[in-house]
């Protein structure tokens, strides 16, 4: 199969949603249980913050270097690598622990294979929707809406599963569960993916050279730093990306821990969060392309995000939190949506995977500083202090696009703000970054924002 433009096909599409749904859900499930485990072996705020840096310092790494890469292996084989690396890391701290062999550096070398072999695999999965989308007969729009909803939906399941897992059974078998969904995604996409030419290498009459990579690479850098709203789009959402990994992986557990319920209520949280980002993700994706982008993107994106920590900084008891988590939860869900069809529309298909790992590798740099920093400033300062001043450095970053000129061009794209879709992946005309050499497609692009 070819996924030829006259025939159209759903069901490559479909088992990217599924493989995608099913290892979001388990990363939902190491998103609680590896900070609870720490919590649970250790008791120390500031070691689950060094675990959460060891696990995101690779993702960043990964994504600097990685864009070149996925073309050349194809989306295909890197995901299925990705997700069978990570399921066997994730596997093998339960099963140390039970051997009573598990040591804290072997901890966070796992995390760290986790995080290294993790965005790849994502950002394979992710650049094939434009393509996907086309051979299905659905628009673009539709197609990233319903990506991120059925992933939200996924993160809303893993996280409800796992705090009431924890309670039965322990943060271990948790993490079972979670090395479990890793290798069924790879299962999937190895099957259901074979022979889709979007997901094989991307051939090139050029042999295979460290120039070539340098170059390819350069590119993606080069296209992104030359289109203003896509770096300013980046610069936000790292600072967003670092203070949420702070948030999930010390700040929340550590205030379910004190003041709330334990890991029940964390999973109770975590899964209403994702259950309004579903809800918004889904609205979006039936009447948000009515509006205009810039205006609805700003509203939401103050609204996700402080408020999650000025309420739990002020109030000690689960029902205020839950209603803020379901509240921005909705705003959260709009976002991506917004920013996947802005990245798609912006980004010409040959450099799609290259500019891909360029945003991801910005969006994700201060997420390694974001979650040990959180550690720190509990211990130093405790947990109301740090989740005031986490919060603060949220609500600052949310309000670029009121302030910075290039948000405005947010809405030049076709269709935005008007009712009609948006038209096919074109370069913006304002980027002064490079364009593609030759007509083949490349694909794909990793979700910008961790709300």
């Amino acid at each position: 199969m070819d996924g030829g433009k006259n025939t159209r096909n759903r069901l490559p599409l479909v088992v990217v949603l599924a493989a995608n749904s099913i290892s979001t859900a388990g990363t939902s499930l190491t998103l609680i249980g590896v900070p609870w485990f720490v919590l649970e072996t250790t008791g120390s705020a500031g070691r689950a913050g060094v675990v959460a840096f060891c696990a995101t310092l690779p993702i960043v790494v990964s994504a600097l270097i990685g864009g070149p890469v996925i073309d050349r292996i194809g989306r295909r084989r890197v995901s299925v690598a990705s997700d069978t690396v990570c399921g066997l890391a994730v596997a093998a701290v339960p099963l140390l622990h039970y051997a009573d062999a598990l040591a804290f550096w072997m901890l966070c070398a796992l995390m760290a294979v986790n995080g290294l072999f993790h965005t790849p695999g994502n950002t394979a999965r992710y650049v094939l929707v434009p393509d996907l989308a086309e051979h299905a007969g659905t628009t673009l729009p539709r197609a990233a809406s319903l990506f991120d909803a059925v992933s939200r939906g996924a993160r809303m399941v893993g996280a409800a599963l796992a705090g009431v897992l924890i309670a039965l059974v322990g943060a271990e078998t948790v993490l079972l569960l979670d090395a479990a969904t890793f290798l069924t995604s790879a299962a999937l996409i190895a099957a259901g993916l074979r022979g889709v030419r979007a997901a094989e290498p991307v051939t090139t009459a050029e042999p295979v050279s460290l120039p070539t990579y340098k170059r390819e690479l350069r590119e993606g850098y080069a296209y992104l730093f030359g289109n203003r709203l896509l770096l300013g789009v980046v610069v936000m959402v790292l600072f967003m990306n670092g203070t949420d990994q702070g948030w999930n992986a010390v700040l929340l557990p550590v205030h379910a821990s004190g003041e709330l319920g334990g890991a029940r209520d964390l999973g109770l949280l975590t899964a209403l969060f994702g259950a309004g980002g579903l809800t918004g993700a889904l609205l979006y994706g039936a009447v948000g392309h009515r509006y205009s982008r810039r205006a609805v993107f700003s509203v939401c994106v103050i609204l996700c995000g402080a408020p999650r920590f000025l309420v739990a900084a002020l109030t000690g008891t689960t029902l205020p939190l839950a209603v803020t988590m379901v509240l921005s939860g909705v705003a959260g869900g709009v976002l991506n949506p917004i920013l996947t069809t802005v990245i798609y529309g912006s980004v010409p298909d040959a450099l799609r995977s290259r500019v891909s790992g360029a945003i991801t590798a910005g969006c994700e740099l201060a997420m390694p500083v974001g979650g040990l920093a959180a550690g720190l400033l509990v211990e130093s300062a405790g947990a109301s202090d740090a989740l005031l001043a986490m919060g603060g450095c949220y609500l600052l970053a949310t309000l670029s696009p009121l302030v910075f000129p290039a948000w405005r061009s947010m809405d030049d794209e076709p269709g935005a703000g008007t009712g009609e879709p948006p038209g096919p992946a074109r370069p913006p005309v304002s980027s002064s970054g490079p364009r593609p050499r030759d007509p083949v497609p490349a694909t794909r692009k990793p979700r910008p924002s961790g709300s």
